[in-house]
């Protein structure tokens, strides 16, 4: 791909090697977890635009048919990134103290933008969320980082 460097390649291929178990290519139902092991932060939206399935075993990519699909979404304008989803929040922060009720992000995920099921929202919150206060709040800049960083490195 002219419009990668070759680094983004590499990277690209290396990832794409752990998502691809059986060495003929990736299943479609994995592409927007590759997507995000890349740092990327599609919406689901946008990996079915780009090819993504929602059920196992329906469709294979192949490495050479990946690279314009990362390259397509590394130019989508339509992620959020820690900045965004940042300015987001503080329209929760009343006191402008860096804190918001638990309440208001658990409603805001299962409600705005691409909802959430309750299940998702719940491990999102056990994940990347900190405890609340005696009043129910939380501080969601650290929320925020963890959650913008991805899933934890597990091996170890």
């Amino acid at each position: 791909m002219a419009d990668l460097a070759k680094h983004e390649v590499e990277r690209a291929e290396f990832a794409f090697s752990i998502y691809d178990n059986e060495g003929n290519g990736i299943d479609a139902v994995d592409l927007g977890n590759l997507l995000r092991a890349l740092n990327l932060n599609p919406t689901n939206a946008t990996i079915e635009k780009l090819g993504g399935t929602k059920k196992k075993n329906e469709k294979k990519i192949k490495f050479d048919e990946f690279l314009p699909i990362f390259s397509q979404c590394k130019k989508d304008k339509d992620q959020g990134c820690f900045e965004d989803f940042n300015e987001c929040l503080k329209l929760y922060d009343k006191e402008e103290n860096g804190k918001m009720l638990l309440a208001e992000l658990t409603h805001t995920l299962m409600s705005l933008g691409e909802r959430m099921e309750g299940g998702d929202v719940d491990t999102i919150i056990t994940d990347c969320c900190g405890p609340e206060d005696d009043d129910g709040f939380i501080d969601y800049v650290p929320f925020l980082k963890s959650l913008v960083a991805g899933p934890p490195d597990t091996k170890k």
